[in-house]
């Protein structure tokens, strides 16, 4: 973490420290990382063995896998955020649909989950209206003050132009201010611009406190089992094209210039008339090879705590056993989703601090947010627990059991809508000078409506 302490001015030789220590951390740790997870392993960069021996290079990318399930299971289902003020819910939506904010949210889910730690920033577009957008921590990074809440001070973005000129902004709680790492890193006079937030624009959002990636943990594991099943490879090329042994004839020099080519070994026996012509074998080790692969593939998944779900053994477990088995991931995802919270709640603060929002600025704290991790769905389970929740709990929370329901404020709303169009639609029955009793098709009594006397 950069800190900086409250009665300090960020400099232009001070952002410079910060710039350097950030290169650091990109090529030590944010490269790797992302290296991992674009299947960029070290098994790629190990020294060409000789031509004669088989040099089989296979990487599997277990980060790619366990960062792909867990976003999945976390975020894969969009998060609902509902509001009882109307006002506010549907210019969140407006805001969200805007920004396409599901897809924003489920890149910045994956990016903590690689780097652990992610970027969101705002701004305001040239059509006046509220930007949101993901960053990297290889593209930005957040300086904090030096008290205990590690509140933010300044957030410094690193971006390059159409000429490949290098610029840095810096945005503290009031300005955006620009400075070029052309000849040497210095301001850019008369570019500083007010950004109408109450507060530095930007959230960053962790995967945990320590901010450690998912597949951080075992990552030597999957360098390990990436050179074992490289090697197993070699052995099984190596089995396709052993060397052949001629014993009791002897080859001349010429011939023995080509043994490494062709592949075979001559020595002189006592020239007795006994010729021994044969293929050697490599000791066989297959399987040492197959228990390690094994113990890896099994440690990969049971340290980074995502399941295995592609596991032919998985499919076939239902109800409780299922739960069981994901019990670990869900934990992980009931961890992000606090944290995720917690920027969510940064996010809509900061926005409606700004009065182009149009909001107030506490109408952030009206805001509902209810994640659903993206289990196997049962509908039916799904209904009959919703229905057994019927004048026990609100709707609100009735429907929000449901996975099918995107929105629950929406839903409630069309729930009312259905509902007038039916007192529409229905005819009167027992219809009597003072009142007027109105079924819907089916019979059901929906309202008893007083009327004047005689009114037909």
């Amino acid at each position: 973490m950069f800190r900086l302490s409250n009665d300090e001015e960020l400099t232009i030789e001070k952002l410079g420290e910060f710039i350097n220590k950030h290169k650091w951390w990109i090529e030590h740790r944010y490269h790797p990382l992302m290296d991992a997870y674009m299947t960029r392993y070290p098994i790629f960069d190990l020294p060409q063995k000789p031509d004669y021996k088989p040099d089989k290079r296979i990487a599997v990318n277990f980060a790619k896998y366990i960062t792909d399930t867990m976003n999945g299971f976390f975020i894969g289902i969009p998060i609902k955020i509902d509001c009882d003020d109307q006002n506010v819910a549907e210019y969140v939506e407006y805001l969200d649909q805007y920004n396409d904010q599901d897809d924003n949210n489920a890149e910045l889910s994956k990016m903590c989950s690689i780097y652990g730690k992610g970027y969101e920033m705002y701004y305001v577009d040239d059509r006046g209206e509220i930007g949101i957008t993901y960053l990297s921590p290889e593209d930005a990074f957040m300086i904090y003050d030096d008290s205990i809440l590690e509140r933010p001070r300044y957030f410094c973005r690193i971006y390059k132009d159409a000429d490949d000129t290098m610029y840095v902004s810096v945005s503290d709680s009031r300005i955006v201010r620009y400075a070029s790492m052309t000849g040497g890193l210095h301001w850019l006079p008369d570019e500083e611009k007010v950004h109408g937030f109450d507060g530095v624009p930007a959230t960053e959002y962790r995967e945990n406190e320590e901010e450690i990636g998912i597949f951080e943990p075992v990552l030597t594991m999957i360098n390990e089992y990436n050179e074992a099943i490289s090697e197993k490879a070699n052995d099984v090329a190596y089995f396709a094209d052993a060397y052949l042994k001629v014993l009791g004839a002897l080859v001349d020099e010429e011939s023995l210039e080509q043994i490494r080519q062709n592949r075979i070994i001559n020595f002189p026996g006592n020239m007795d008339g006994n010729l021994d012509v044969d293929f050697l074998q490599k000791p066989d080790g297959d399987s040492s090879q197959e228990h390690l692969l094994d113990r890896l593939q099994t440690l990969i998944f049971q340290i980074s705590m995502v399941a295995n779900i592609s596991d032919e053994n998985f499919g076939s477990s239902s109800g409780i056993a299922l739960k069981y088995k994901i019990q670990a991931m869900s934990n992980l995802a009931l961890t992000k989703q606090r944290k995720f919270t917690s920027g969510m709640n940064r996010r809509y603060k900061l926005i409606f601090s700004n009065p182009v929002s149009g909001m107030k600025e506490d109408d952030w704290v009206k805001l509902n947010y209810t994640f659903t991790q993206n289990m196997p769905a049962n509908l039916l389970e799904e209904s009959q627990i919703a229905g057994n929740l019927a004048g026990i709990v609100s709707q609100q929370t009735q429907l929000s059991v449901l996975s099918c329901v995107d929105n629950v404020q929406q839903e409630i709303e069309q729930i009312k809508q259905d509902e007038e169009d039916a007192l529409t639609d229905g005819y009167p029955m027992n219809r009597t000078a003072e009142t007027t009793e109105v079924y819907d098709g089916r019979g059901n009594l929906l309202d008893t409506i007083r009327t004047p006397e005689g009114n037909q």
